[in-house]
Formats: structure tokens, C-alpha cells, sequence
């Protein structure tokens, strides 16, 4: 079974967005799967790695939408990108140091990204849409 499977309520309706999101929560499964089948530190990290990079580069993206279209909310938005951000490099070097960050990784990236998804996401929709984004 699946740890966390992708439905429609995590999309925001922008399909950019919607595709990176899909690969966020698949690789958030693909943590899972490795940690449930004991595999090495090395593909676990990778893993986290991995993660982080695409993570880093899915808020450019929506950063540089938020600047081009003159999103009012951007400045506390990109506050919370750098947080969680901040965050996943805290598991990330947790990791390197040797210390087991499974579950906490799970448990961030699976809250974080939800709430992120359904609430803080989706309240720039309307905005985007109004300039033609969608």
C-alpha cells in the first residue's frame, strides 16, 4: 500500500505546479518504500538529496511566477519556502551525521507539503488565474 497516494484535492488546477507536486509526494513514497525495505544509508540519502534539489527548484518556479504576476502575498510565501527549506537541509545533514531521520523526514514532507498544497498553494490560485496562469 501506498504511504501517501497522490489524489485530486493536491492539485491547485496550474499544471506546472500540479506536476511538481505529483513528484514531491512520489518520492516521498519512494523514501517510504526504501526505509520500509531497510535499504542502504547511501539510497536513503540520495534520496533526501534528491528531494531537497527538486524541492529547491519547484520554489523558483513558483517564485519567479509570484514576482511576474505581482503576487500581494509573496514576501510571507517565500518566508515559508526558506523555513522549510531550512528544514529538509536540517534532516538532510542529520542524515550525513549519521543520525536516523526516517520518520521525521516522512512525517515533514508529508505535513509540510499538504498543508502547503491545500492551504497556502491553493490561495494563489485566483491570482494566477486572473493573470492568465492556469
Amino acid at each position: 500500500m501506498t504511504f501517501w497516494p497522490w489524489s485530486k484535492e493536491l492539485e491547485v488546477g496550474i499544471a506546472v505546479i500540479d506536476e511538481q507536486h505529483r513528484w514531491l509526494v512520489e518520492q516521498t513514497n519512494r523514501l517510504h518504500e526504501a526505509l520500509q525495505a531497510g535499504s542502504e544509508r547511501e539510497l536513503i540519502g540520495e534520496i533526501l538529496e534528491g528531494l531537497m534539489d527538486y524541492t529547491m527548484n519547484h520554489f523558483i518556479v513558483e517564485e519567479e511566477l509570484f514576482d511576474r504576476l505581482g503576487y500581494p502575498e509573496s514576501a510571507a510565501h517565500k518566508a515559508y519556502h526558506n523555513r522549510f527549506t531550512e528544514q529538509v537541509m536540517s534532516l538532510l545533514l542529520r542524515h550525513e551525521n549519521g543520525e536516523e531521520v526516517g520518520m521525521d523526514a516522512l512525517e515533514l514532507l508529508k505535513r509540510w507539503l499538504t498543508h502547503h498544497i491545500l492551504k497556502v498553494d491553493k490561495a494563489y490560485v485566483e491570482h494566477f488565474r486572473k493573470h492568465g496562469v492556469c
